[in-house]
């Protein structure tokens, strides 16, 4: 569910803050710890919402994002909460670890590290970093885990996920992370201009998209 408003921006020693106009337990079921994905205008970042008292909520904005913004100006806001809680960022989608115009494959040492090593070639990082970016070892890579990776590399992408099952008519975008059924577990690759970056079988010059359980496009 995403909730949309208008606020302004507060200046704080630590950045900034936009007040959400609603009771965050009463409209979104959420107490406690509250980590939401945000885009403010253009910009889209990650944070762990800020407890006012009584269910309400800042939306904190840090330093290095607030000088894209005038202090006291409404801006149109929407916000999701996500799954698990986030760290601070230093990454936003108009300021993200690296602009995707390559790629470059990584091959993982040993089986059940494909998701972490999608991360790391969109990000344009060691596999090592993203591991411990993403918190999870082998076989622990769910799309929830990889979505919060590049929500906090500032890495856009979809809020949906294509499920196309085997369908031989797809028409892949020109960035996704694919994921393929493997036995319980689902395998996942970066598909880059019509080449497929595996982390198992390297760069596939055509990839068979029959194989496709589901993907989600990265916007470049």
């Amino acid at each position: 569910m995403k909730y949309s408003f208008e606020a302004s921006i507060d200046k704080t020693e630590q950045g900034g803050r936009m007040k959400i106009p609603f009771n965050v337990w009463e409209i979104c079921k959420k107490e406690g710890d509250v980590p939401v994905k945000v885009r403010v205008a253009d910009t889209v970042f990650v944070c762990n919402l800020e407890p006012e008292g009584n269910g309400y909520y800042n939306i904190p904005i840090q330093e290095n994002i607030m000088s894209q913004f005038e202090t006291g100006k409404e801006y149109p806001v929407t916000f999701r909460v996500t799954k698990s809680s986030v760290e601070a960022s230093p990454y936003s989608t108009s300021n993200p670890i690296r602009k995707i115009d390559s790629m470059d494959v990584i091959i993982q040492p040993h089986d059940g590290l494909c998701g972490q090593s999608c991360v790391a070639m969109l990000a344009g990082i060691t596999l090592d970093e993203a591991i411990n970016t993403m918190h999870c070892g082998e076989w622990q890579a769910t799309m929830d885990k990889l979505v919060s990776a590049l929500n906090y590399y500032g890495i856009d992408h979809s809020e949906e996920i294509i499920y196309t099952n085997g369908k031989e008519d797809v028409t892949l975008p020109e960035c996704c992370i694919i994921m393929e059924k493997m036995g319980r577990y689902s395998h996942y690759l970066v598909y880059y201009q019509g080449k497929g970056y595996d982390s198992n079988l390297g760069v596939l010059a055509h990839y068979d998209v029959t194989k496709i359980k589901g993907y989600m496009e990265i916007y470049i």
